[in-house]
């Protein structure tokens, strides 16, 4: 089995006058992919690997996250995860370093309410900064394109607000 996680990048800044993939995240967004990020960690669920969307909005969520959790893992960026399908997501999993448990992908509805419902059976709104977890039946990445899955948990950054500052 492997875990997969999907977090929608954090709130962005759509005033900052800036092209889609190059709109920052806004200060409630910056909080929110901190506050997510040392959740993770106390909940001992930081992932092996992240691969993010190219999109700054993402790409910070995913640093942010990593830094305010002190999670170890590896951060790598695929230009693939912007604008792309739940079959595309689930392919850059093809990526992935065959050891690591866990791997987060970090990146863009509606894709990834999409991809929830793909892997799971289940509906569920993936809102900014929410990540959800799903226990793929598969032992290798290489299976990701076939996978099916259960949802473990759907964790938003309102549900942790005053746990986690």
């Amino acid at each position: 089995m492997k875990k997969l996680l999907i977090m929608r990048h954090a709130k962005s800044d759509w005033g900052s006058g800036l092209a889609d993939h190059e709109r920052p995240l806004n200060k409630r967004g910056t909080k929110a992919a901190a506050a997510m990020g040392k959740a993770l960690a106390a909940m001992g669920e930081a992932p092996d690997l992240v691969i993010s969307s190219t999109a700054t909005r993402a790409a910070t969520t995913a640093r942010l996250a990593a830094e305010a959790g002190r999670w170890s893992s590896q951060i790598t960026y695929s230009e693939s995860l912007y604008g792309t399908s739940v079959r595309g997501a689930l392919e850059v999993l093809l990526e992935a370093d065959p050891g690591a448990a866990s791997v987060m992908l970090v990146g863009h509805e509606p894709t990834w309410s999409s991809l929830v419902q793909h892997l799971t059976g289940g509906s569920a709104v993936i809102k900014t900064a929410t990540i959800a977890a799903v226990e793929l039946y598969v032992r290798d990445w290489a299976d990701a394109p076939g996978a099916r899955g259960e949802l473990l948990y759907l964790l938003q950054p309102r549900s942790i607000a005053g746990l986690v500052e």
